[in-house]
């Protein structure tokens, strides 16, 4: 009698142990995800900034701007806004050279909600401009949350 409750003692506290492995396992493999995730959210999010600074002051696509303004941007840039705003940009001309976009990603509650502030150089002739970006990622794609473009005094 009393070999059989040691026995089966053991056959349950091996069957806990290959619980808790399982567990451990499916808990490594959900953050394995999260993290790459995060990983991958941060180069679109990079890559966003880059396409939307080319976009704006370079080939002054007023469509693609419209199109990935968030529901706040769109009513702080009504289309007559818009309209001034790429008024503003062309006054400039083309600009000269690479644009330098440079900002990070950030990350609300460690995995979620990314956004980022993004700065970009721009080149002209005789000064330059900045271009500011703030975007984020509230649900299915990228969007512009505020945006400034700032020319400088000229040379």
């Amino acid at each position: 009698m009393k070999k059989s409750k040691m026995h089966s003692r053991s056959k349950s506290s091996g069957q806990v142990i290959v619980i808790l492995i399982i567990v451990l396992g499916l808990v490594g493999v959900g953050y394995w995800w999260l993290r790459s995730t995060k990983q991958e959210m941060a180069r679109e999010g990079k890559q966003f900034a880059r396409d939307a600074a080319q976009r704006i002051v370079v080939q002054r696509d007023i469509n693609f701007f419209n199109a990935h303004l968030s529901p706040q941007a769109r009513m702080n840039f009504p289309q007559s806004a818009q309209q001034d705003f790429f008024a503003e940009i062309a006054k400039l001309g083309p600009s000269a050279g690479t644009i330098d976009v440079k900002g990070e990603i950030e990350f609300n509650s460690q995995f979620f909600e990314p956004h980022g502030n993004f700065q970009a150089r721009v080149n002209y002739p005789a000064r330059y401009a900045d271009l500011n970006l703030a975007i984020s990622h509230p649900v299915g794609r990228w969007q512009i949350d505020e945006v400034t473009f700032l020319p400088q005094r000229e040379r």
